[in-house]
């Protein structure tokens, strides 16, 4: 006879461990050496608009974030603009979801598989990413842990299922409007329901509530078409970007098989492989007809990983357990040593600002050191006015030479520019102009008429006379041919 499994027994300590553990992952280094890249940056300048300024927004981009712009503007007014402000959201949102994986993981397959689930959510590099950012992705993942830990309680026969399936509508609906995407949620629950063999009166029940939910995101999915002009610089699928889903697929499907097999009710496999699998593959079918294939798009698809690793690590407690019966309690804190600090450089990568593609703070203090007063400025590309919307202080004193109308007037995220010939008297009217775009490593090239004026007129009339680049930023210092500066 076997001897029993020492298990952690109380409820309490199998979600709140990991909860704390993603904490303590997220709000280290945080700050991220105080740097801010391009994604995040429009996030700060949105949420520091006024409520109207922010609903005229969504008339012309950005609809498909409303409800998280929205979020954003109310925090930032309570407690000010900062990289806390920005990024803590996401660090709640992801240690709300490991509670759900663990919680999940402890129903289904008992305590171990719960807590070490639990445990290496916050772990996968993609989370990692995420979880320090300041985006709607984890918060959406938080609204799917929440979602699939309600169809769980519902498939293990819970009380209180008509509070619980208005619960289950009201996080589609709240998730949708985060992220509309997040919709591919559902037919991952449906080939659990069907892998689970749910009763008619079950499948009711959450039809309604999944049609409820997605009828009132539909009105944004249909609005949004005419915004997908966001999505043009997605490149279109290609077979090595399927290497990631592939491996992420028989990771998950290795997990799948070490799970308990469930007569009654759902299994780990049944639940957590069609949450990974199911928006991946639905994903890249979408991206088969127009390109959209980014794994932030499905980050909450690698609680279902997740929950599969947790299934795994169960599993090699329960193995061990015979052969060591004292010391099979310490596989799980060894296997999560071993993965934190194997990952550990991946860690520390994802907590510097060389993890993102640029920063928008730190080209700001050389446009405050290098500026003169009465000075022009230019952005190429005009997106690049994001590092002025964020630090508006650094460009006092500086004429914005090519804009027209600003961001939040106009209700775009880089305002409206003049015509080539406005921009071009312009600037031929400066001594001095600063131009602030990318660094030559991530610089795309230039397209628009009026970038191509920009840099014409500076080749044939102007010369450099400073240059600095910083962290994907570069901002150079032009002086008009035939003046010294004096």
């Amino acid at each position: 006879m076997n001897p029993p499994i020492a298990a952690p027994r109380c409820r309490l300590a199998v979600w709140l461990i990991p909860v704390l553990w993603t904490l303590v992952l997220g709000l280290w280094g945080l700050s991220r050496q105080h740097s801010v890249w391009r994604d995040e940056a429009a996030t700060w300048q949105v949420a520091q608009r006024s409520t109207a300024q922010i609903w005229n927004l969504f008339g012309q981009v950005d609809a498909v974030h409303g409800l998280y712009y929205l979020l954003m503007h109310g925090l930032f007014t309570c407690f000010g603009p900062s990289t806390t402000t920005l990024r803590l959201p996401s660090v709640l949102a992801t240690a709300v979801a490991a509670g759900c994986v663990a919680a999940i993981g402890r129903r289904l397959a008992g305590g171990w598989a719960g807590l070490g689930g639990g445990l290496a959510l916050g772990l996968l590099p993609a989370v990692q990413f995420q979880l320090q950012e300041g985006r709607p992705y984890a918060l959406v993942a938080a609204g799917a842990g929440i979602s699939t830990l309600l169809l769980v309680t519902a498939l293990t026969g819970r009380r209180h299922r008509p509070v619980l399936w208005v619960a289950y509508g009201g996080t589609v609906l709240v998730c949708g409007l985060l992220n509309w995407l997040s919709l591919l949620l559902l037919p991952a629950h449906l080939v659990t329901l069907v892998w689970s063999r749910s009763g008619r009166g079950l499948w009711k029940q959450w039809a309604t509530a999944s049609v409820a939910g997605t009828a009132c995101v539909l009105p944004l999915v249909l609005f949004t078409r005419n915004q997908s002009q966001q999505v043009s610089w997605i490149p279109p699928l290609s077979w090595h970007m399927m290497i990631g889903p592939a491996v992420l697929l028989a990771i998950g499907g290795l997990g799948a098989l070490t799970g308990r097999r469930r007569e009654d009710g759902p299994s780990v496999a049944s639940v957590g492989f069609p949450l990974l699998a199911v928006p991946q593959i639905a994903l890249i079918g979408i991206s088969l007809i127009r390109p959209m294939f980014l794994e932030r798009y499905v980050l909450f698809s690698f609680l279902g990983l997740a929950l599969l690793i947790g299934t795994a690590l169960g599993a090699a407690v329960r193995a061990a357990a015979p052969r060591l019966p004292r010391a099979h309690v310490c596989v799980l804190p060894a296997v999560l040593t071993v993965a934190t600090v194997a990952l550990l450089p991946e860690s520390l990568e994802k907590r510097s600002p060389a993890s993102r593609v640029d920063d928008v703070l730190a080209i700001a203090s050389d446009v405050r050191r290098l500026k003169r007063p009465g000075d022009g400025v230019l952005f190429v590309p005009a997106a690049r006015r994001d590092t002025k919307a964020v630090s508006p202080d650094a460009f006092a004193g500086l004429r914005d030479l090519a804009l027209t109308e600003g961001p939040e007037a106009s209700g775009t995220l880089k305002g409206v520019e003049a015509n080539p010939a406005r921009i071009r008297a312009a600037m031929l009217a400066q001594t001095e102009i600063l131009l602030v775009t990318d660094a030559p490593d991530v610089a795309t090239p230039v397209r628009s008429a009026r970038d191509k004026a920009k840099l014409a007129v500076l080749d044939d009339h102007f010369t450099a006379v400073a240059d600095e680049q910083v962290r994907g930023r570069r901002v150079t210092v032009y002086r008009k041919l035939g003046h010294d500066g004096a």
